[in-house]
């Protein structure tokens, strides 16, 4: 069984990370599809999540006073990362598919110039730009199954983060 402390903490900041990523995606589709591609949107993101994650942390060693295993500080953020990647993606799916599908076409031709002039500004030859261009035609980064496909893999980049995270916030081991 998990901990009553680990479950409630896990749950609670795992919404806390969804709505964060909810409020951020939604704010980039009112102000400006162009955000979409700047990477520095990613950059504040990846470090709202993260800064959740540790207090999650640190307030879930504080509640169990100390004693954390390496074991249930990976479990803590576990929880809360998939519950943070489900949302988001629940969000997206809606938003992409749902209320605006028209955004999702924008979106992706803003991707592949993007991608297009990041190419060119690295001197990639005209041949390899317009394979790219063609593969990316191919499958839509917004659609279902690849934003549901973009979640399992989240998932498995969190849980990454997460066993470096619990090593961190682990307690110390006492000999007996």
């Amino acid at each position: 069984m998990i901990n009553e402390v680990i479950k409630k903490n896990g749950i609670t900041y795992g919404v806390m990370i969804g709505i964060a990523s909810a409020l951020i995606t939604a704010t980039i589709y009112a102000v400006d599809l162009h955000l979409f591609t700047a990477w520095w949107v990613g950059l504040v993101g990846i470090a709202i999540s993260l800064t959740i994650s540790i207090l999650l942390l640190s307030k879930t060693k504080k509640d169990l006073k100390g004693v954390f295993p390496f074991k249930d500080a990976f479990t803590t953020y576990f929880i809360a990362a998939v519950i943070g990647i489900l949302i988001s993606t629940f969000f997206n799916i809606i938003l992409f598919n749902v209320i605006d599908p028209a955004a999702k076409e924008t979106v992706h031709e803003l991707v592949i110039k993007y991608t297009v002039e990041m190419m060119q500004k690295f001197g990639s030859p005209a041949s390899v730009i317009n394979e790219t261009i063609a593969k990316m035609k191919l499958n839509n980064p917004y659609s279902t199954f690849e934003l549901l496909k973009g979640s399992a893999f989240a998932i498995v980049i969190s849980s990454v983060f997460g066993l470096i995270f619990a090593a961190f916030f682990k307690s110390k081991s006492t000999q007996e």
